[in-house]
C-alpha cells in the first residue's frame, strides 16, 4: 500500500485539486509540501495536530515538509470559521505566540538529512511588503468576483467582514507564491476549511509563475465525535499542547477517555501504527471492550508524541495511582498534575489539626455532626486509606513531601489540602 492509499485507508483525505496529478507528481521526485499555523494563541490544541501529522506521514514517505507560523497572517486573522472580526493582537504578542508554537511542532518533525524539515515564518517576505507592491504584485492577480466566491469570504458578507480579513486569503497566496518560488514547493496540506485559501494559492502561482507553473491542494476533513459533540473539547475547555494549560496527564486522559465508536478512527488519524497493529486493536474493541487496549495505546502514542516518554510514564503512573487509590505512591508534581483542578483548601499555620476539624474548614464535610459521622462511616480516606477515627489529629506523617494531603469524601470527592 502507498502513501496515498495508506492515507485513503485511514479516512484523511477529503478534497484534492488535481489527484492524478499529485499522484504522479509524488512518484517522480521529493516533494515539498507546507502547512500552516497563526499564532493566534501562545499554544496549538489538539484540533490543530491532523494537517500537521498528515504532513509528516508525507516525511516519512522521503518528502520534505515545510512548517509556516504566521507571523504576519496572524496579525490580520483567517475569516475561516468565524462570525465576527478577531480581535487584533500586538506584534510582541504574535511573536511571543510564534516561539511558543515553534517549539511544539519541532516535536513532531524531524529536522535532519536530505528531506529535513524547514521551519518558515511568513513575517520574513509579508512584514516588509508595502501597500503599493501588494496591491500591484499581488492584488492584480485576484478578481474581486474571484474572492465573493470563496465560501470563507460569502460566509461572512451577511454578517460583515472588514477589508483586512476580505484580504486575508491573498496573503495567503502570496505565502504559497513565495514558497513555490523559494523552496520549491508543489503542495499545500490543510484542514477542509481551507480549501478556499488553497484554491487562491494556486491561481496565484498560475497567474505570478506563468501557465506551466504546477502546484497542488490536499485538504483533510473535519474530526468529529460518533455522539455529535466537538472533538478536541472537555468541560474544562479546549486541549491544549502547552503542558501548563492542560498537563500531561489530562492530556493523556482525554484520549484514554475516548469512546468505543470513536477510538479505531483517532487510531488511524493521528498515530503512526501501521494497519496491521490498528485491526488487531480493532478486533480488541470488538472482543474485549473492558480491557480498553485501544484505548490505552491511543492515548500513549499520542502522549509520548507531544510530550515525551517521561512524561507518559508520570501520567501512567498518576493514572494508576488514583485507580488504586495508592495515593501515597505519588510526589508532589504528580499530585499537581492529578489533582489540579479539584477543590483545594489552605491549611494556613500548617500545624496539627483533628480531621473533624479540618474537614470542616475545608467543607468536605457541613458540620462537626456530619463530620463525625461520615468519618465513623468509613466515607473518609487521606491519601487514600480510609480512617474510621474521630479522634485521628492529621501530622506531618499524613504530608506529601510536606506540601499536600488527598482527602477524598465517598468514592469520587476529592479535596486537596495545601500547606
Amino acid at each position: 500500500m502507498d502513501l496515498l492509499q495508506d492515507l485513503q485507508w485511514r479516512g484523511i483525505i477529503y478534497q484534492q485539486t488535481d489527484e492524478e496529478g499529485f499522484k504522479e507528481q509524488l512518484k517522480k521526485e521529493m516533494t515539498s509540501l507546507y502547512c500552516g499555523v497563526d499564532p493566534t494563541a501562545d499554544s496549538m490544541h489538539i484540533g490543530h495536530l491532523l494537517p500537521f501529522l498528515t504532513l509528516r506521514r508525507f516525511q516519512e514517505a522521503g518528502h520534505r515538509p515545510i512548517i509556516l507560523v504566521g507571523g504576519a497572517t496572524g496579525m490580520i486573522g483567517d475569516p475561516s470559521g468565524k462570525t465576527q472580526e478577531r480581535q487584533l493582537q500586538s506584534i510582541e504578542k504574535i511573536q511571543h505566540n510564534v516561539e511558543c508554537l515553534k517549539k511544539q511542532l519541532e516535536r513532531i518533525f524531524n529536522f535532519e538529512g536530505e528531506n529535513g524539515a524547514v521551519m518558515t515564518n511568513n513575517y520574513d517576505w509579508i512584514g516588509s511588503l508595502d501597500m503599493i507592491s501588494f496591491l500591484r504584485d499581488y492584488g492584480k492577480h485576484i478578481g474581486i468576483n474571484y474572492m465573493l466566491s470563496k465560501d470563507i469570504v460569502s460566509s461572512r458578507l451577511e454578517a460583515g467582514i472588514s477589508f483586512t480579513e476580505f484580504t486575508y486569503t491573498i496573503l495567503q497566496a502570496i505565502d504559497f507564491n513565495h514558497l513555490y518560488e523559494n523552496y520549491n514547493c508543489k503542495v499545500q496540506i490543510g484542514g477542509s476549511d481551507q480549501w478556499g485559501n488553497i484554491t487562491t494559492g494556486l491561481e496565484m502561482i498560475r497567474k505570478v509563475q506563468g501557465e506551466g507553473a504546477k502546484g497542488f491542494g490536499f485538504t483533510i476533513p473535519l474530526v468529529t465525535k460518533s455522539d455529535g459533540t466537538k472533538f478536541g473539547k472537555t468541560e474544562s475547555g479546549a486541549v491544549w499542547l502547552d503542558a501548563e494549560k492542560t498537563t500531561p496527564y489530562e492530556f493523556y486522559q482525554f484520549w484514554i477517555n475516548t469512546a468505543d465508536q470513536d477510538v479505531v478512527k483517532y487510531l488511524k488519524i493521528f498515530t503512526f501504527l501501521s494497519k496491521e497493529e490498528i485491526e488487531a486493536l480493532e478486533e480488541s474493541v470488538q472482543t474485549e471492550p473492558h480491557l480498553r487496549k485501544a484505548q490505552k495505546t491511543l492515548a500513549e502514542e499520542m502522549t509520548r508524541l507531544v510530550h515525551g516518554q517521561e512524561a507518559l510514564d508520570t501520567a501512567i503512573n498518576i493514572s494508576q495511582a488514583l485507580f488504586s487509590g495508592d495515593i501515597k505512591s505519588l510526589t508532589a508534581a504528580e499530585i499537581m498534575q492529578g489533582f489540579k483542578d479539584v477543590p483545594s483548601y489552605k491549611h494556613e499555620d500548617g500545624a496539627e489539626i483533628t480531621l473533624v476539624d479540618l474537614i470542616v474548614n475545608a467543607k468536605i464535610s457541613p458540620s462537626k455532626r456530619q463530620a463525625r459521622e461520615d468519618i465513623t462511616n468509613g466515607a473518609i480516606s487521606i491519601n487514600g486509606d480510609k480512617v474510621t477515627d474521630v479522634q485521628y489529629v492529621l501530622s506531618q506523617n499524613d504530608r506529601v513531601e510536606d506540601q499536600f494531603t488527598i482527602i477524598r469524601r465517598g468514592k469520587k470527592k476529592y479535596t486537596l489540602i495545601q500547606y
